[in-house]
C-alpha cells in the first residue's frame, strides 16, 4: 500500500471504525436479548437427553465478532484486532451501567413498559453478565493469538485455515467457559450442560464455516482497494 496516498489512509481508518462500530454493536446487543431461547431443528437429535439446537437469541449476533476481529487481525494486524477487542469489553460494561441505573428509576403510572417488565427484560443477572464476559475476554484473545501463530506459520496464505482453527478453538472456549461459570454460580443446571455446551459449539462451527466465504471476499476486496500483497497489513 502506498502511504503516500493520504485519501487511501484515510479511507481505511474509517473502514477500521465502521468494522469496530459493528464488533461492539454485535457483542453489546448479544448481552441484551440473550434471555431469550429458541430451538433451531434442522435435525431431529438429541444429546445427553437435551435436543439440539435449544440456543439463546445472543448467540446469533455473537459469531459476528469472531468474523470481524479476524477480518481486521488479517487486514489491519495484531494490535487493532486487540484494541477492538478492549473497546468491546468497555462498550459492554458501560452499557450495562446505564441499564442497572435505568432499572433503579422507578417507572410512572403511564409508562408504556413498567418496572416488573423493564427488570425481566433488561436487567441482567450479574452472574450471567460476569461469566459471558470472562467467556468473551478468554476466547477473544485467544481467537486473535492463534490466528496469528497460523498466519505466521502459511506466511500469509491458507486464509481458511487460520480462521476455522481459530474461530474452532475460541468459541469451544467461550462456550466452555460460560456455560461453566453459570453451572458453578447455579444459573443453569449441571445436567444440562454437556447438552448446552455441544449444542453451542455445533452451532458455532456452523457459522464459522458459512463465515469463511464472508472473510476470503472481504479480504479480497481490502487487498484489491488498497493494493496489498499476501502478508500486507495496513498501519494506521
Amino acid at each position: 500500500m502506498d502511504y503516500t496516498d493520504i485519501k487511501k489512509v484515510e479511507f481505511a481508518k474509517k473502514i477500521y471504525l465502521y468494522l469496530g462500530a459493528i464488533f461492539i454493536t454485535s457483542l453489546v446487543v448479544s448481552n441484551l436479548i440473550f434471555q431469550k431461547f429458541f430451538f433451531w431443528h434442522p435435525f431431529e437429535l438429541e444429546i445427553f437427553g437435551f435436543k439440539l439446537f435449544e440456543l439463546s437469541v445472543g448467540i446469533l449476533p455473537y459469531p459476528i465478532t469472531f468474523l470481524v476481529t479476524d477480518l481486521i487481525s488479517e487486514i489491519y494486524g495484531k494490535k487493532k484486532a486487540n484494541e477492538v477487542v478492549i473497546a468491546g469489553i468497555f462498550a459492554s460494561f458501560f452499557s450495562l451501567s446505564i441499564i442497572y441505573i435505568a432499572n433503579e428509576v422507578p417507572a410512572m403510572d403511564a409508562s408504556p413498559v413498567n418496572n416488573e417488565t423493564f427488570t425481566q427484560v433488561f436487567y441482567l443477572s450479574g452472574v450471567a453478565v460476569l461469566s459471558s464476559m470472562l467467556a468473551y475476554l478468554f476466547a477473544q484473545f485467544i481467537d486473535i493469538r492463534i490466528y496469528h501463530f497460523w498466519k505466521k506459520k502459511t506466511k500469509g496464505r491458507l486464509l481458511w485455515l487460520r480462521n476455522n482453527f481459530s474461530t474452532f478453538t475460541s468459541q469451544f472456549i467461550d462456550s466452555f467457559t460460560v456455560i461453566f461459570l453459570l453451572c458453578s454460580f447455579e444459573a443453569l443446571p449441571w445436567d444440562s450442560f454437556l447438552g448446552l455446551l455441544v449444542s453451542a459449539f455445533i452451532f458455532k462451527v456452523l457459522v464459522a464455516l458459512f463465515d469463511t466465504p464472508l472473510l476470503y471476499l472481504g479480504v479480497y476486496l481490502f487487498r484489491k482497494k488498497f493494493d496489498l500483497k499476501i502478508n500486507e497489513e495496513i498501519l494506521i
